[in-house]
This record gives structure tokens, C-alpha cells and sequence, in this order.
């Protein structure tokens, strides 16, 4: 949760009040034991991404094995998405609060430079999990501006009594910006409007208790269920194949009009443009956008003149690939990366990505070889090699079920950037 809802409690009389709010009981489970605690100093370490895996002597390993943080791609708007699920937090005794926040730091730390948006589950915080008003205090003092600066929207799904109490005792010290920024989401469907749900990996307990309050609701009064996937569009182009993408084309080209659309505008346009792939654009262009695309409509984003907006474009392209661009067949391989020595990363990295189907190969050619036109501008541009591994690692691989813990996508970005920095080797 941002830290702008995190305030100073111990200077506010009125937050005594919170440690009577009822919580719901967590049901009994067997928690293993926690680990030894982690000094501030051990941070960077931590999140260095030669790990491919957490092995149970990792600093975070306690920690990433709840899974109660997550990656999930992008949102509809071209930003990253943070997940919270507060029914995986283990009981106060058995969590070590400190790492958890260090935890959380050090997946902000990899995307607050771009706009990004908090979803916080909120059903499963129960009196025996919930973190201490101390923990708390030391959330305000650890989260600075950088934090605040490029979250766009907090969703805060099943809220209670409790967290909408929280806020309100807060609302002095919100402040008014911020403030706008958080949104309650009673029913995973309204979620729809922001994200995609099935990118996101919901707990089993977060959509059961989601079924059970649509339940009781009067047939008058439920909520509008997710929209059933439709078909695909003759012309259709986002969310199709690259196979048949390429089969549809009338040159037979294997990389997608998208991508060349894109790439080719963003290479005249974009190079300059500092923070270009960290920021989102206006959702309701995006859609025009995706429609034309769908209806075989041709796309000019001269005429648009949004160098942003075409940045999504083209992240959201290859985030609603069926399957990822480096394929699942690699996951494993990539995620495994690190391990490889140095002296062998190209022959293995020219290896896997040759075996790529054709129009895979010629479509992540295409992009790395532009991104490297980026990043030889990062003096103006600010995207060197690791941050374009950022925004592109999670849009070019994720595993079957969509969204990702720190244990896999740091592995995904260290391979991506390895790419980028050995590129001309590895497309010779």
C-alpha cells in the first residue's frame, strides 16, 4: 500500500481506535517457521537478479514464498501492476514485517521511475495477520516521494469496514491528490476496467469470497459479470497468433503491422524523448487505436502525434500475445539464464532464441534492434539497457499463469537486458 495512507501514528490519538476494528478469524494453517531478520544494507543484494530462483538460504526467500506481492504485466493504460494479497500473509509472529516492507521496496524500486498501478486484495487481513501499527510508523518513514510520484491509481478490492475506517481517520493527512488517486472495487468484475483478470493470478479465497457476495445480492442488484471473450475479428491483430498474423499479410511478412506501425514512428519521433515506455496514455485512444487495428483499419500515428501513446501501443501488443514472444517453450531456459557462465551467454542466448518459430524470431529482431537504437540515446533519453529490461522483460515472457513473483521476473529482465547489451553478437 502507498505510503501516503501510512501516517505517524503514534502522534494521533484517534488511531487507538483502530486496534478495536473487528477482523474476520484466519482460518488455522500451518505456517513454517519464519527466518533471521535483514538489515537495511542487505536490500541491493537481495534484488540482485543473477538469482534465478529463491533457494531457501535467500535473504527473501521467506518472504517471496508467500506470494502475497506480484507482477502482473500491464494494465489497460500501459502501466505496470503491483499486487498485494493480504489472505497470504502469514500470522503477525510468524512474518518478519521488516523484510516484507524491504520486499516490497525492492519491487516498487524496479518500476516507480514509470507510472504503475497498486492492487491490493484486501479480503484475508484478519486480527491474527494483519502488520502492527508499528510496522506501520516505519512504512511512512521508508517510502519517500519517489514512491508517490508515478503511482497512478490504488484499487483497494473487498474493502471493509476496517480499511474504509482506516482511511477516513487518515483523511486529514491524505493529501487531496493522492486521495483521488484510490478507488474501492467491490467486485472482481469491475476490475475488467482497469486490467485484464486473467493476467492477474487472484487467490482462490479472493474469488470465492468474491462468488459468495455476488450471491447475496438480489437478482436486481448484481454486478455485471466479466464479458465473455469473443471471438477474434477477421481482421483481428491484438491477441492473435503471430502465425496467423503473418498468414494474413499479404507480403507474408513475419513481423506484425503493429510493430512495424509502431516501431517505425517511435524510431522518427521517440528517440529524444526522455522516459519514453514509462509513461501510460489516455485509455479511451488506446481502445480507438486497438479497434482500428481489429477492424483492418490502417493506423498513422503521425497524425496523432503521441509518441506515448504508440509506446503502448506496442507494449500492450506483445502483452496480449496468446503466448509470449520468447514463447513458453524457453521459459524454464531463460528463467534459468544466470546460471550460464559468462564466456558461453552468447553461443546459449543465439542458441535458444534461433530455435524461436520464424515469425517469433524476425518479431524480437525487430524490437531489439530497435530498442538498441534507444538505448545509444539514453544520455537524452534516460533508457539505458536495464531499464528498457525492465519495461520489456515482463511484455516479452511470463509463465502459464500470467502474473509473476520477483524470483522469476528478476531472471526475465537480466536476460532481456543481457540481450539488448550483446545484440549485434546474438543477431550477426
Amino acid at each position: 500500500m502507498s505510503s501516503e495512507l501510512l501516517v505517524d501514528l503514534a502522534d494521533d490519538p484517534a488511531t487507538a481506535q483502530l486496534g478495536q476494528l473487528k477482523l474476520a478469524t484466519i482460518e488455522d494453517q500451518q505456517w513454517p517457521a519464519d527466518e533471521s531478520a535483514l538489515s537495511k544494507s542487505d536490500v541491493s543484494q537481495c534484488f540482485d537478479a543473477s538469482s534465478p530462483h529463491l533457494p531457501w538460504d535467500h535473504p527473501f526467500y521467506d518472504i517471496a514464498r508467500h506470494q502475497i506481492i506480484e507482477v502482473a504485466g500491464d494494465d489497460n493504460f500501459g502501466r505496470k501492476v503491483i499486487v498485494f494479497n493480504a489472505c497470504r500473509m502469514p500470522p503477525q509472529h510468524q512474518l518478519d514485517h521488516h523484510k516484507l516492507l524491504m520486499y516490497l521496496k525492492g519491487t516498487l524500486d524496479q518500476y516507480v521511475e514509470s507510472d504503475y498501478t497498486l492492487i491490493y486484495f484486501h479480503h484475508g487481513l484478519t486480527s491474527e495477520n494483519k502488520p502492527s501499527l508499528s510496522w506501520l510508523r516505519d512504512a511512512y518513514r521508508e517510502f519517500d516521494r519517489k514512491y508517490k510520484k508515478n503511482i497512478k491509481a490504488l484499487y483497494i478490492v473487498h474493502p471493509t469496514m476496517f480499511i474504509k475506517t482506516l482511511l477516513i481517520l487518515f483523511k486529514p493527512i491524505i493529501s487531496f491528490k493522492f486521495g483521488r488517486k484510490i478507488n474501492y472495487v467491490s467486485y472482481l468484475s469491475e476490475l475488467e476496467d482497469v486490467v485484464k483478470c486473467d493476467q492477474l493470478v487472484i487467490p482462490a479465497r479472493v474469488r470465492e469470497y468474491d462468488n459468495k457476495l455476488r450471491a447475496s445480492l438480489k437478482p436486481a442488484a448484481q454486478p455485471p459479470t466479466s464479458p465473455p471473450r469473443s471471438p477474434p475479428l477477421p481482421d483481428q491483430v491484438f491477441g492473435v497468433p503471430l502465425s496467423l498474423l503473418r498468414q494474413r499479410d499479404s507480403d507474408g511478412d513475419p513481423v506484425p503491422v503493429v510493430m512495424r506501425d509502431t516501431i517505425i514512428f517511435l524510431s522518427e519521433q521517440g528517440l529524444e524523448i526522455e522516459g519514453i515506455f514509462r509513461r501510460s496514455a489516455n485509455v479511451t485512444l488506446v481502445k480507438e487505436v486497438q479497434l482500428k487495428y481489429n477492424s483492418g483499419q490502417a493506423v498513422n500515428f503521425r497524425d496523432m502525434e503521441d509518441v506515448h501513446l504508440a509506446a503502448v501501443i506496442l507494449k500492450t501488443f506483445l502483452r496480449e500475445l496468446p503466448e509470449p514472444l520468447l514463447t513458453y517453450q524457453l521459459y524454464n531456459d531463460i528463467v534459468n539464464f544466470a546460471s550460464v557462465s559468462s564466456d558461453s551467454q552468447v553461443t546459449v542466448m543465439k542458441t535458444l532464441v534461433e530455435s524461436l518459430p520464424e515469425e517469433n524470431y524476425a518479431s524480437l529482431r525487430y524490437l531489439i534492434t530497435f530498442l538498441a537504437q534507444v538505448s545509444a540515446n539514453s544520455e537524452v533519453n534516460k533508457m539505458t539497457n536495464s531499464n528498457l529490461a525492465v519495461v520489456f522483460g515482463p511484455n516479452l515472457l511470463w509463465g502459464r499463469d500470467n502474473a509473476m513473483s520477483l524470483s522469476a521476473i528478476g531472471p526475465i529482465n537480466n536476460f532481456t537486458r543481457t540481450l539488448l547489451d550483446q545484440h549485434h553478437l546474438v543477431f550477426a
